[in-house]
């Protein structure tokens, strides 16, 4: 849920992160809401369970709120989609942390168990709904539309599943660089000292951890083999290449990451973010290290509006939220299902970045494994 937001996405089981210091204040959620059968709302797996759509509604309109986290409104068009819904069901959407990361999610969810503040719903990068999952803090829900995700992106239990994804790409302020990186070998030249950045720490951060994993890939790596991602950034920050500041659209705009390494619907929100302000935002998705990824929804299964909560899932997966999401320069898991039934906005997907071929994804051992690594070499890659 470090890019602009630091979505950072988390290794959750194998960084030993510091959990959040938040209060043991707030009052316990209101369980008011039944399905239709009087079942509380917790345990609906789909709208069927509240008697269809008409009455999943209700029973979100009458909850009133709905707690989100982790949710910039300049992340992959984040802004419409929370305006969009409220405006639809007049569900006030409350957005906390909105820079905060996936294992921040991760941590709000925990540390908060039983109290009202706790987050009703989660966008998490994909190896840490996993972890989540695995911890056994989300709840099935199926959306009416789960039977359309590919396979190979959806929990079998719908615990999770994919929303929207991208690739890793390198944005360029083509005025402070005079010859812009497109490939991560290109990125090791001495002329670009100081200006190649990542959104956040890969222990931490999806779109970060992608970056690494899509270094591994140009440089003789695998899914199975992230380690030379690791020996790559060692070399990067050993000639000065490398620089530890977190890019976000404020350092972009300053100056202080010219160069970031980032997800390309991140990179190319930037470059008509920046127009007005005289950046020339350039974003390639380099050739040597293609690597895709999506984030992953899910409903905190003590969400303290579990109504409210899987109608803001219906709404994200329904045809309007995911072409919001694709004019968000974010490619929607929904997609081909889409274009095959003709909802696709397809103004909005021919303003894609270019890449070319199949994307694969790393399976679940695969990312486990590479998350180990990270946290056990990513601090000494980058140190001093």
């Amino acid at each position: 849920m470090t890019v602009s937001l630091p979505r950072t996405a988390a290794l959750g089981a194998l960084a030993t992160l510091a959990a959040l210091t938040l209060s043991a204040c707030g009052a316990a959620p209101d369980t008011a809401s039944t399905t239709a059968d009087g079942k509380n709302a917790a345990t609906a797996t789909s709208a069927a369970d509240f008697g269809g759509m008409d009455k999943l509604v209700a029973a979100a309109k009458k909850e009133g709120t709905l707690n989100a986290i982790a949710l910039p409104r300049d992340w992959a068009n984040y802004g419409a989609l929370i305006d969009g819904f409220q405006k639809k069901y007049g569900i006030k959407i409350s957005v906390e942390n909105p820079d905060g990361s996936s294992q921040d999610e991760i941590n709000a969810v925990t540390s908060r168990k039983g109290q009202n503040r706790a987050p009703d719903v989660l966008d998490l990068g994909s190896s840490f709904a996993i972890s989540a999952a695995q911890q056994g803090l989300l709840a099935p829900y199926k959306v009416a539309s789960y039977g359309d995700l590919p396979t190979g992106q959806k929990d079998p239990q719908a615990r999770w599943y994919n929303d929207y994804g991208g690739y890793i790409s390198i944005g360029c302020d083509a005025k402070r660089v005079k010859t812009c990186p497109t490939t991560f070998a290109d990125l090791l030249k001495p002329q670009y000292k100081g200006q190649v950045a990542l959104n956040g720490n890969p222990t931490k951060s999806g779109s970060a951890f992608g970056g690494v994993y899509a270094a591994a890939l140009a440089n003789g790596g695998s899914f199975d083999d992230i380690q030379p991602g690791l020996d790559f950034f060692a070399k990067l920050k050993k000639n000065g290449n490398y620089t530890p500041v977190e890019s976000t659209p404020a350092t972009v705009e300053k100056g202080e990451t010219p160069i970031s390494i980032d997800w390309d619907y991140l990179n190319a929100g930037y470059a008509d973010e920046f127009k007005s302000k005289g950046v020339d935002w350039k974003v390639t998705v380099p050739s040597d290290g293609q690597f895709s990824q999506y984030y992953s929804q899910a409903v905190n299964k003590d969400a303290p509006h579990p109504a409210a909560a899987r109608l803001w899932q219906e709404y994200l997966y329904s045809a309007e939220g995911q072409n919001l999401w694709l004019k968000g320069y974010a490619r929607p898991a929904l997609m081909t299902a889409m274009d095959k039934a003709g909802t696709l906005d397809k103004t909005a997907a021919a303003k894609l970045p270019e890449v070319t071929g199949t994307p694969k994804f790393p399976t679940e051992a695969q990312q486990d494994k590479a998350k180990t690594v990270l946290g056990q070499g990513w601090a000494k890659a980058v140190s001093g």
